[in-house]
């Protein structure tokens, strides 16, 4: 099938589950995966994964980000990164590696299968995870805020160890280890500064009564009120590139470059235009593509180990809610709210598939071990938004958003 009529069938498949979905209490996004498991080749075989589909999927992931950047502040992530919100990523983080290593030494596995296992189980999709909230209407509560966080500093951490797997030479000693370790660490700082120093910065001339807001003012009234889109974009995308150059995930640098956006940049109105742009462009097109080819990559016919399939699928789900709750009980949530945390916490998707696609290419896991990956991917992505809607329903998210009690 060619690319366009592909995409065409995507699209169309895609907007018809989701919005059946969403008229049955669930997000869309539960449908729109839906639809690509159901087209590709595990069921239907009429759309594979190519090339340009991958690239039009990776767009989507960018205004995503940057939609969800748009709707949140920099500030109030920070103070999520710190103090309690660090707990909760860090038990978010450990908890599930350790289920992993233990699944693989459970089935044998060698040294850096055992790692990635791990690394794909820790993992919490940012992408998915904003999208997923912001669907709900929790992206903008605690919840979210603690949700968020975790999903970067867990992304992070595993992108970081990743990038030093994949630096290490074919035979190393622990001293390469160490120095390889040393050049990523200071890429990531590299990374960090670049976005506190630039925050710095504009609180820096706001409080000196510079209106930061003026240039691209000049610019949207000289070249139209769409160059503020094309403005916004180029800016993510520099963060988005320095992240890639650094050797970690564009969707990092681009997220953090996003959360630089906010009313104090842009008049009102402008900023109104901004997000509906965005939004109708990502809900409407981009986002149900990106979705749907998650559910694309999934091939059951790798699956031949039910046992290791089943062992692998049990300590991420169990894993990472576990940590979800422990950590937002340890913070002070209540059951119902920690609960939620750790559901939301459960879906990979995106990230997990990017590190998994990286080791396979690499020749550092098989086809077999891959396919599970995948479908770990797609079925804690779909359980993510189900589970946690059972524990908060409509109601119960509403009075959670005025009252702040669940």
């Amino acid at each position: 099938m060619q690319i366009l009529t592909s995409l065409l069938v995507l699209i169309v498949l895609a907007r018809v589950l989701g919005h059946l979905f969403a008229r049955w209490g669930q997000p869309a996004i539960v449908g729109e995966m839906l639809a690509g498991i159901l087209l590709g080749p595990s069921v239907l075989g009429l759309v594979a994964p190519s090339a340009a589909l991958s690239g039009i999927a990776s767009l989507a992931i960018f205004l995503v980000i940057l939609a969800a950047g748009l709707e949140m502040s920099f500030h109030e992530i920070a103070r999520a990164m710190r103090g309690r919100g660090l707990v909760v990523a860090l038990i978010a983080f450990a908890l599930p590696f350790g289920s992993g290593v233990l699944v693989a030494w459970a089935f044998d596995l060698d040294l850096m299968r055992t790692i990635f296992l791990g690394l794909c189980i820790s993992i919490t999709a940012l992408p998915v995870a904003v999208k997923m909230l912001d669907e709900l209407g929790m992206l903008d509560t605690p919840i979210g805020s603690y949700a968020i966080s975790t999903a970067i500093i867990n992304d992070v951490m595993a992108l970081f160890i990743l990038g030093i797997l994949l630096a290490l030479p074919e035979q190393t000693t622990w001293e390469q280890v160490l120095s390889t370790g040393s050049v990523v660490m200071v890429k990531l700082l590299v990374l960090v500064s670049a976005v506190v120093g630039l925050n710095l910065l504009l609180g820096w001339l706001e409080k000196r009564g510079i209106n930061v807001s003026a240039g691209p003012e000049k610019l949207a009234a000289l070249f139209g009120p769409e160059a503020l889109f094309g403005i916004v974009v180029v800016f993510v995308l520099a963060f988005g590139s320095l992240s890639e150059g650094l050797g970690f995930h564009f969707v990092i640098g681009a997220f953090f470059g996003a959360l630089l956006l906010d009313q104090r940049h842009f008049v009102a109105a402008r900023y109104e235009d901004l997000k509906r742009t965005l939004g109708s462009i990502t809900g409407g097109f981009l986002a149900p593509v990106f979705f749907a080819y998650l559910g694309l990559e999934f091939h059951v016919e790798a699956l031949t180990d039910l046992g290791f399939v089943a062992a692998v699928l049990g300590a991420a789900i169990a894993s990472k809610v576990l940590a979800g709750w422990w950590g937002g009980r340890l913070i002070g949530m209540s059951g119902r709210e920690a609960l939620g945390l750790g559901f939301i916490l459960n879906g990979r998707g995106a990230m997990e598939l990017v590190v998994a696609s990286i080791a396979f290419e690499r020749g550092f896991i098989g086809r077999e071990m891959f396919s599970v990956l995948v479908l770990m991917g797609v079925v804690t992505t779909m359980l993510a938004p189900v589970t946690f809607n059972a524990v908060m329903d409509e109601a119960r998210r509403r009075r959670y958003r005025e009252t702040g009690h669940a």
